[in-house]
Formats: structure tokens, C-alpha cells, sequence
């Protein structure tokens, strides 16, 4: 009985054939073996010129060498094969394997590979596709086999620093979705953030508005200390909580030492121990207040002076000193022009 051969080359040798060679024989389907687990091989198309568009790839049985007895096949050239036409690259309709290709060739011109005969899918590398592709020689069917691309991942798509996302099961990237190493997410020209409701159906929506200058929103380090608390932000954009209480003055404990006020409290001021000093918050906006009241009747003795933290007072550069006994009043703040403005309560 002769031998019979596998569709990529393989010699299957009956029993008690080939006397004397069998051991060549074998050696050679072990080196068709090792070539098709992880061979490679530079394929020449076909040139340009009258029914030269088709490349055939055939298999020689029992012999190392042919094309498709290797896993990877380099279609064209190792530096790129000039083409000047549509190519196509067939393969007998027997051969089952998975290969990894590549379209190294130059020119806009497609690259086809497909089974010999038969109207099955095929697999295309598009005019400007000069890359990898991993190929499924299915033999699926005797008369219309397929051939198919796995896709494990692809080409990202876009422009550099462009964040990817599924755009019809590729890659796709949008020049209004950018990724910066220095500042971040980038979300462009009027575009909006969405944060979807629990339903899906209903979002808050957030975006910058036409003709912004830049800023930053720094969010405070934690939750608000209780109820009622408010967002305040400096000129920086930095924002913090603040307490938001009926009258709109949080008081504080007695305060029998220096110290730093927050806006939006009150602070009853006792200086009987001696005088000492209250420093207004820095970084004001405008609105801010911070009152005080001489909790003891001891200001015009021991005086409160006011520290103006780099911010003026009533238009002044200069610190305030409080020495009028039962002084109760309240610091606004108004602007870099006046600063902090003194109104009595």
C-alpha cells in the first residue's frame, strides 16, 4: 500500500513500506513538523503583467520548503515588494491551518487570500493595510471553504494620545477624547461629561462653557463635616466646605488665644488673659464675613488686633486693632481693590 500525505505535506507511510528510507522519511516529516509550528518564509507575488495578479500557493508532499507548510508567511518582500495591481494569494481547498501573514508589499493596491476555488469568505488586506494578520484556514467545506481573520486586538485607532474605544468592533479614536501625561483626561470642543441615572434613561450632564479661560476645580479632601454645609471655592478654584446656618454666622467656642478665622463664623473674643490676635482667612472671595464680638468687655484694655493676611482692610494695608469695649462687628470681604470691609452690627 503506498503512502498517503497530509494536505500540508506530511508523509503517512504504510505498514511495512519504505524499507531502508524509512528514517529519512521520517526525519523530513519531522522537519515539515518543526517548519509548520513555527517556521517563516518570505513569499514573492507575482509581478505586474497579463493574468500575473494571482500568486498559487501550493504544498509539495513529503518535502520541507513550500510556503504554506510554514506557520509564518511574509507576503511580498522583507523591505516591501513593489506591486502595481490588485493581488490575489490562493491556496488548495484541502489545507486547514492557521497562519500569521504579512502584506509587505508598496503600492495602494489590495492583497487577497483565498481558497483555490469555491466561493467562501476570503480575507483582504485593504489598500493601505501593511500589517499583520492572523489567518484561519478553515477547510470547512469540500466545494466553499472559509478562510478567516481572528481578531485578537488591532491597530489603534485615531491619532496619537487619543483615548480608544469600540467603534463597530475596532478601534476607534476621536480627537475630542485625549489623553494628556501632564493634565489628564481631555474632553474637547464643547463635548459633556454624563453621568447616567441608576435607569439609564436620565443623565447630569457637565461642560465647560463657550469662550472659558482655563481653570481648575480642586475638590476637597472629604465629605462635609455635617448637614448643611456648602461648597465655597477660592480665586485658585480650590473648593472646601462651609457650614450654612440660619443667620448665615456659625459661632464658635470662646477663643482666648490667637487664631485663624474661617469665613462664615462668628468668634466671641476674650481677652482678659491679654491681648491677642485674629487673622482673617486667606485666599477670600467675595461675600466671605467673619464677626466677632468682645466677649468679656476687655478690647479697649487688651486690644484684638486684626491680621489682615496679606488682604487690605477697609482699603488699607494694614492690620486692624480693636480696642472699643463691647465692640460686636462683622468683616466682609469685597475684592483686592478694598479688601475686607468693617460693618458694624
Amino acid at each position: 500500500m503506498a503512502s498517503t500525505y497530509t494536505p500540508l505535506g506530511v508523509e503517512l507511510m504504510a505498514t511495512g513500506e519504505n524499507a531502508g528510507t524509512w528514517g529519512t522519511k521520517t526525519n523530513t516529516n519531522l522537519n515539515i513538523l518543526e517548519q509548520i509550528a513555527g517556521g517563516y518564509v518570505v513569499q514573492t507575488l507575482n509581478a505586474a503583467g497579463a493574468g500575473a495578479n494571482t500568486t498559487t500557493l501550493s504544498v509539495s508532499d513529503g518535502s520541507t520548503g513550500a510556503t504554506l507548510a510554514t506557520r509564518t508567511i511574509i507576503l511580498g518582500a522583507e523591505s516591501a515588494q513593489t506591486i502595481s495591481g490588485n493581488k490575489i494569494v490562493t491556496i488548495p481547498i484541502d489545507v486547514e491551518a492557521f497562519y500569521f501573514i504579512k502584506n509587505s508589499t508598496s503600492g495602494s493596491y489590495t492583497v487577497q487570500l483565498k481558497y483555490a476555488s469555491g466561493s467562501g469568505d476570503s480575507v483582504t488586506w485593504a489598500t493601505t493595510d501593511k500589517g499583520w494578520k492572523i489567518i484561519y484556514a478553515t477547510a470547512n467545506d469540500g466545494t466553499n471553504p472559509d478562510i478567516a481573520e481572528i481578531t485578537v486586538g488591532g491597530l489603534p485607532g485615531g491619532s496619537d494620545t487619543q483615548i480608544q474605544y469600540n467603534d463597530s468592533g475596532s478601534f476607534g479614536g476621536d480627537a475630542n477624547l485625549v489623553w494628556n501625561a501632564s493634565t489628564g483626561l481631555n474632553i474637547g470642543t464643547s463635548k459633556e461629561l454624563r453621568l447616567q441615572d441608576d435607569s439609564g434613561s436620565e443623565y447630569v450632564g457637565m461642560k465647560a462653557s463657550n469662550g472659558t479661560t482655563d481653570y481648575t476645580m480642586t475638590w476637597p479632601a472629604g465629605v462635609a463635616g455635617g448637614n448643611g454645609y456648602v461648597l465655597k471655592s477660592t480665586t485658585g478654584g480650590v473648593l472646601s466646605w462651609a457650614e450654612l446656618e440660619a443667620g448665615g454666622t456659625a459661632w464658635q467656642a470662646v477663643k482666648t488665644t490667637g487664631f485663624t478665622a474661617v469665613a462664615g463664623q462668628g468668634y466671641f473674643c476674650n481677652t482678659t488673659g491679654g491681648a491677642f490676635t485674629l487673622t482673617l482667612p486667606s485666599s477670600p472671595t467675595i461675600g466671605d464675613e467673619v464677626t466677632f464680638v468682645d466677649y468679656a468687655g476687655t478690647f479697649d484694655s487688651d486690644n484684638l488686633t486684626i491680621a489682615r493676611n496679606s488682604e487690605k482692610i477697609n482699603g488699607a494695608a494694614a492690620d486692624l486693632t480693636v480696642a472699643t469695649e463691647r465692640a460686636a462687628n462683622t468683616l466682609v470681604y469685597t475684592d483686592g481693590t478694598q479688601g475686607w470691609l468693617l460693618r458694624s452690627n
